[in-house]
């Protein structure tokens, strides 16, 4: 049974998870978190009873610093573990250099507050995946699902009744909050995550377990809220852009309306939600993805 481990994402509750399961060989960890929770990772699974050192299978749902800034150092702490990772997200493990420098752009000095150092892997530690595999860990079958939208290395992992849904299951940080979609640059794609959503339905699965935040029954209310939450966030800004509004504009009626539509679900979760994916990284995202489905639409022309 998975046990949640709270990564006190900038000292506050409830943003950040990583998820720890018994395989009979050693640890496995879904998502490791940045380097900057390092320490709230390890206290967590003392909680538990459980010691950072018996730790031996680290499952990436993709690769972006929330998910996955700790991996390298927590490799070079942990020689005899691996990680497994999608293969388009491979090579920014061994070399994250461009990775970091995307990250600066947007974060700037705020970089080592935020996520720390995210250290190279050692390639002869890693297990490369397509999805559509079955990994045998310890005890446990594991069915690596490739499920993009959100990222191009996105994974999901299907473990017996659980469900680990990365990003591409949303962020929902209460059961009464409509699941959101993160959607910041630079890969966003509509249709893929719709195809994923799909995929992720027929899932035999009793519980999703959330990275933003937590575990919930595996049921069409939640695939819903999310599609109809991806349509209407993408309508949205692709109104502002149609309009000819700046990106200040399309950012600030963006967040009213979410910090509304969040603060009605529950009191404070628009700030909560704001540590998970702030909304103006998701308008970014999207207006990427609506330029660059013009300039392919231009180019049909």
């Amino acid at each position: 049974m998975p046990q949640l481990i709270d990564l006190t994402f900038q000292g506050h509750p409830g943003a950040i998870a990583s998820y720890v399961l018994e395989t009979g060989d050693g640890l496995v960890l879904v998502d490791t978190g940045p380097a900057s929770t390092l320490p709230a990772l390890e206290a967590g699974l003392e909680r538990l009873g459980l010691h950072l050192q018996d730790v031996r299978h680290l499952l990436l749902t993709h690769i972006h610093l929330d998910h996955a800034g700790a991996v390298g150092t927590l490799l070079e702490r942990l020689p005899a573990a691996r990680v497994t990772v999608h293969q388009r997200g491979a090579a920014h493990l061994a070399a994250p250099e461009r990775l970091m420098a995307s990250a600066a752009q947007i974060y700037g000095d705020q970089m080592e507050t935020l996520w720390g150092e995210m250290r190279p892997v050692n390639p002869a530690q890693m297990t490369v995946l397509d999805g559509g595999e079955t990994l045998h860990l310890g005890g446990l079958e594991i069915r690596p699902l490739y499920t993009p939208g959100h990222a191009v290395h996105h994974l999901a992992y299907h473990i017996g009744p659980d469900l680990f849904v990365g990003d591409v299951g949303g962020i929902r940080l209460e059961a009464a909050q409509s699941p959101r979609p993160p959607t910041p640059p630079p890969d966003i794609d509509l249709p893929a995550w719709a195809t994923s959503i799909a995929l992720l339905r027929t899932v035999d699965a009793e519980m999703l377990h959330l990275a933003h935040f937590g575990s919930y029954p595996q049921e069409p209310a939640h695939w819903d809220a999310l599609e109809r939450n991806i349509q209407a966030d993408a309508a949205t800004v692709r109104r502002g852009l149609e309009a000819g509004d700046d990106a200040e504009t399309i950012t600030r009626d963006f967040t009213r309306a979410l910090t509304h539509d969040l603060n009605s679900e529950g009191p404070g979760l628009a700030a909560r939600f704001a540590l998970a994916c702030p909304p103006w990284m998701s308008v970014q995202g999207l207006t990427r993805y609506w330029k660059r489905a013009q300039a392919r639409q231009g180019s049909k022309g």
